[in-house]
């Protein structure tokens, strides 16, 4: 009985020193909120309002109620189109610089009740919330703290009536997942500008709603990416020093905005918004401008491929309804990603790593389509090798790499070769990975490829990698 119970503890001891712990996590991390942000991907900006009727881009706020009258308001079917072109979710205007609210703001005169559209009794923010519940994509509201027809801009009390105003717009439309804060300041009808009280704003959003991602120039959830182009940094770290700036014209340098901050002490991740138009409001002037589906596959590889979530503008027409010059364009764009994302040519192939942590972190979890499991390397270890040994000869020109984020971003930069008449050649050279790094190459032909992890400010940890063709 001893020597059993001797060659059980034996065994045990062997078991637990075969199995290493998890890494610890390095810098700061994201929020469980902000990892399931992330994992949306795309979602939809709709800027809709007395823009919409009038042309303009910024409104004055002198324009009269009655000029927000759209004929055949359909939030179903803006629902149904961003679902159909793959957007997990939905950001409407509810308050541009202009004033107008898209609901009946109880601390306005400048709203949907003042206008003639449903007799004054109507609330876009009640019927699109409402149609993106019953087509299982996410809420979320933009409201502008700039306001260009309430007197009380330029004074302490606008500080209040705004957040009467984030009040009434979060509390009564069930979960929002991301507030968007457009940190313009310009003056208001008294010739004033006002000073945000912005940890006051803040406050006054997680008490509403706890869960949501807070857009600006410095988050807290998440940044705005610097450009209105599309295009993230090359370089792109959700780290950023947020410490002494504010959002708007007190936000950091571009460059920051664009790339992050490698030594930032707080997770705010990039946020791509563009505009599927040359303008953000609709004008039938601009049906023939659209952007066509190369360019929005180029955005979507500099945004979402360069670690930052996509926010694409799909303005609703006068009708109220997304106009179909930009709904066939989405859903161009949603097949020709189907089309080049849905066969990983990777799958199926043997992995082998310089270094691996331990049973547990295996580099075969790059290749079982969980996102919790991952590869990583021993302590101390910052650079690795994979290879991957494919199933017979393929052909790509797409290469993608997923960092597991809830352990923090450390990879600073990477290589991948491919081997060609018996020798290794590089195909690509980059930086950054974060959450997803979509790297693009000239087509390539090989049964074996292989990632060098060149830099990485803690042992890396990757839990997917993929190949794909165009």
């Amino acid at each position: 009985m001893r020597h059993f119970i001797e060659i059980m503890a034996l065994a045990l001891l062997v078991s637990c020193c075969g199995k290493a712990g998890a890494p610890e996590a390095f810098g700061p991390t994201p929020t469980p909120a902000q990892l399931e942000w992330q994992k949306m991907e795309m979602n939809m900006f709709a800027h809709f309002g007395p823009n919409t009727f009038t042309g303009l881009e910024w409104g004055l706020g002198t324009e009269a109620e009655d000029i927000f009258n759209p004929s055949d308001l359909d939030c179903a079917q803006w629902a149904s189109v961003a679902k159909a072109a793959g957007f997990k979710g939905i950001i409407i205007t509810a308050k541009h610089h202009d004033g107008f609210c898209l609901w009946p703001n109880p601390v306005s005169t400048h709203t949907v009740a003042q206008s003639p559209w449903k007799d004054g009794k109507g609330d876009v923010l009640k019927e699109l919330s409402e149609a993106c519940a019953d087509e299982g994509i996410k809420f979320g509201i933009y409201i502008s703290p700039w306001d260009r027809n309430d007197p009380h801009y330029g004074t302490p009390e606008y500080n209040d009536v705004f957040v009467k105003t984030l009040e009434s717009a979060l509390g009564n439309y069930g979960e929002v997942f991301e507030q968007w804060f457009d940190g313009a300041n310009g003056e208001g009808p008294n010739g004033k500008k006002q000073v945000y009280d912005w940890p006051l704003f803040h406050s006054t959003v997680w008490e509403y709603q706890p869960d949501a991602i807070m857009f600006s120039d410095v988050g807290p959830g998440c940044r705005w990416v610097g450009n209105e182009n599309g295009v993230a940094g090359r370089t792109n770290w959700s780290r950023l020093t947020v410490n002494g700036f504010t959002p708007g014209a007190g936000g950091p340098k571009g460059s920051s905005l664009n790339e992050g901050d490698k030594d930032g002490d707080c997770w705010v991740p990039a946020e791509t918004d563009v505009s599927i138009r040359p303008g953000w409001f609709w004008r039938e002037s601009e049906n023939d401008k659209v952007k066509s589906l190369e360019k929005l596959l180029d955005i979507y590889y500099t945004s979402v491929g360069r670690n930052s979530l996509l926010l694409l503008n799909v303005p609703p027409d006068d009708r109220g309804h997304i106009d179909p010059v930009d709904s066939a364009r989405l859903i161009e764009f949603k097949a020709a990603l189907d089309r080049i994302f849905s066969t990983n040519l990777a799958d199926g192939a043997k992995i082998k790593a310089s270094n691996t942590r331990g049973r547990g972190f295996n580099a075969k979890n790059l290749l079982d389509g969980d996102y919790d499991s991952y590869w990583a390397t021993a302590d101390g270890i910052t650079t690795a090798s994979l290879t991957f040994q494919l199933k017979g000869e393929k052909s790509f020109n797409r290469i993608m790499l997923q960092e597991y984020i809830p352990l923090g971003q450390r990879i600073s930069s990477f290589t991948v070769e491919a081997l060609k008449d018996g020798e290794w050649k590089e195909i690509a050279s980059e930086t950054t990975i974060g959450y997803k790094r979509i790297v693009r190459t000239e087509t390539v032909t090989t049964d074996a490829v292989r990632v060098n992890i060149t830099g990485s400010y803690a042992p890396p940890v990757l839990n997917a990698f993929g190949l794909y063709c165009d």
